[in-house]
């Protein structure tokens, strides 16, 4: 008979055991799911409060790999090409990150809950039909769980989470608790996107008031437009802007300002409003939406220069009533975001509203214009009726006092005197002939007016305001043809200086006497090796056609001199 401690334990004990054992696990189970559902409550209540996208985005993505425990996370918003718009990874080193390249589009396994908006889970990630492996570079990954991001009735986006931590996969608890954080998260950045649209909206107002109040304080055109582009660059956080106005009389657009990534090619160029990116929004009359500028089948014409750019947007400078009175064109490099509704609709209305304001600074214009136009009538009738009249009655005077000098000297200067008065009064006449002239082209409104005028336009182009001087009867002494060709002479010699001078000052001067004389200097890297440009053969035989001439030559201390001279005088 053996001892009493090698007695068998009694069943009741044995089954006692197993339940305390089974209650423990229930109790550890229930401590579990009380601490991950706080775990959850607290990640939902940290997401919300976020206003700002990009930062709600992180932080969904950063409590979603806490809450499953996963190694790697990721949220891939979906753009309006049903692609990845943007990809925010969490858990691999942003020098890992950069070694990788350029970051998913949307194919594979990603590209799978794009088109089956579903949640995925998968113990090996390879295992799957749309899987085709990683880029060099990228961690190792087996696991597989995947959410939607639901706005409404709109997939926004995907949670994706790999490697569930100790090796094992993810389970259908994990998958609840993901596609929890996922219809918080969308909640979160549907009033972070509110909150956007609205500061968004903001600040177009407040750009738009900005442009107004500078036409319609007298500021120039082209200060209007550099100003227009850089509040449109910077709200829309593009990398290259560019605004084209209409050519007089023809079908195309001229490039006046181009600034950011490429500026250089496009500055100064004339492009038809077929076969243009820019073109296609002043034909539609509405906003046009490139995903890549580099491959648009809108552009066909032109030379190349979207090298580096991807997402685009056109917005014609207009409205129904006014008509199209530019285009606005803000671009980004490859790879970035492409440009939202939520971007772009307030774009057309602080293009609508540039519109609105330059037509008021137009009218405004034309009633300065109206008033000075009267005072040179006044000044022309007040030179008639006063200053020619004493001019005269003061000859008549002299003239017959000549008869009581009886020193041959003082007569001579006497008459020298008279001769001075009559060419005064000659001069003075001619001065109220230009005053009271009313002509067509762009000799209209005055050779002085017409040279301003082309040097206010070159100033958007070159990117700063050329130096000018004037002297001499210009708008008396120079005939109307002269004054043509002498205006085309200097769009020609500027255009030269804003697209192969590089330079960072030009000179303008343009003097009247026994000759016309019309000098462009600048500080470039003056004319290339082994004779002129080709540009300029044209201004050559302007010259010579009204019997004068034309120099190109490069200066002494750097740059490149042009003088075209013609004759005043038969």
């Amino acid at each position: 008979m053996g001892s009493e401690s090698e007695r068998p334990t009694p069943l009741p004990q044995l089954r006692l055991d197993e339940l305390l054992d089974e209650l423990q696990s229930r109790l550890d189970a229930a401590r579990g799911a009380r601490d991950r559902v706080h775990s959850l409550l607290e990640a939902v209540l940290a997401v919300g409060r976020d206003l700002e996208l990009s930062q709600a985005l992180r932080h969904i993505v950063e409590a979603a790999v806490t809450l499953v425990d996963a190694r790697y996370g990721a949220l891939g918003v979906i753009g309006e090409d049903q692609r990845l718009s943007r990809f925010i990874p969490v858990g691999v080193p942003e020098e890992q990150v950069r070694r990788i390249g350029a970051l998913p589009s949307g194919h594979g396994i990603l590209g799978e809950l794009i088109r089956h908006p579903e949640p995925l889970r998968l113990a090996e990630l390879s295992d799957h039909p749309s899987s085709y492996g990683f880029p060099p570079g990228h961690p190792p990954m087996h696991s597989f769980l995947g959410v939607p991001i639901r706005i409404r009735d709109r997939v926004f986006g995907n949670l994706y989470l790999t490697e569930k931590r100790g090796g094992g996969e993810f389970d259908a608890e994990d998958e609840a608790v993901l596609s929890t954080l996922a219809v918080a998260a969308g909640v979160t950045i549907e009033n972070a996107r509110l909150y956007a649209r609205a500061r968004l909206r903001e600040r177009w107002l407040a750009a738009s008031a900005e442009v107004t109040n500078s036409l319609l304080s007298g500021s120039a055109e082209h200060e209007v437009l550099d100003l227009l582009v850089t509040r449109a660059s910077e709200i829309a956080g593009a990398d290259l802007a560019v605004v084209a106005l209409p050519v007089h009389g023809s079908d195309e657009l001229e490039v006046r300002i181009a600034v950011g990534k490429g500026e250089r090619d496009h500055r100064g160029l004339v492009l038809p409003l077929q076969g243009s990116f820019m073109g296609a929004a002043a034909l539609t009359d509405g906003l046009v939406v490139s995903p890549d500028v580099r491959t648009d089948p809108r552009i066909t014409t032109g030379p190349p220069r979207w090298e580096g750019l991807g997402p685009a947007v056109a917005v014609p400078i207009g409205t129904a009533d006014l008509g199209v009175r530019g285009v606005l064109m803000l671009a980004r490099t490859a790879g970035s975001p492409l440009f939202e509704a939520d971007e772009s609709a307030p774009l057309q209305g602080f293009a609508g509203q540039a519109a609105v304001a330059m037509e008021l600074a137009a009218h405004r214009r034309d009633s300065e214009q109206v008033a000075l136009l009267q005072e040179r009538d006044r000044i022309a009738r007040d030179l008639h009726d006063l200053a020619i009249q004493r001019l005269f009655a003061t000859g008549m005077t002299l003239q017959g006092a000549t008869r009581f000098i009886d020193h041959p000297e003082a007569a001579d200067r006497v008459l020298r005197a008279i001769d001075d008065l009559d060419e005064t009064a000659r001069t003075i006449r001619s001065t109220i002939f230009g005053l009271r002239t009313r002509e067509s082209g762009p000799a209209s409104v005055g050779l002085r007016a017409a040279v301003v005028g082309v040097v206010d336009r070159a100033a958007a182009v070159l990117g700063f305001a050329p130096a000018l001087r004037m002297s001499g009867l210009l708008d008396v002494t120079v005939p109307k043809p002269m004054a043509d060709e002498a205006v085309a002479v200097l769009q020609e010699a500027l255009s030269n200086a804003a697209r192969h001078a590089r330079a960072g000052a030009v000179e303008v001067t343009v003097e009247a006497g026994d000759q016309l004389t019309l000098t462009v200097c600048d500080d470039g890297v003056g004319l290339p090796d082994g004779g002129r440009r080709s540009g300029l053969a044209n201004l050559a035989e302007r010259a010579a056609a009204l019997g004068g001439e034309f120099r190109a030559g490069t200066r002494a201390g750097g740059g490149t001199e042009l003088v075209w001279q013609v004759p005043l005088s038969g």
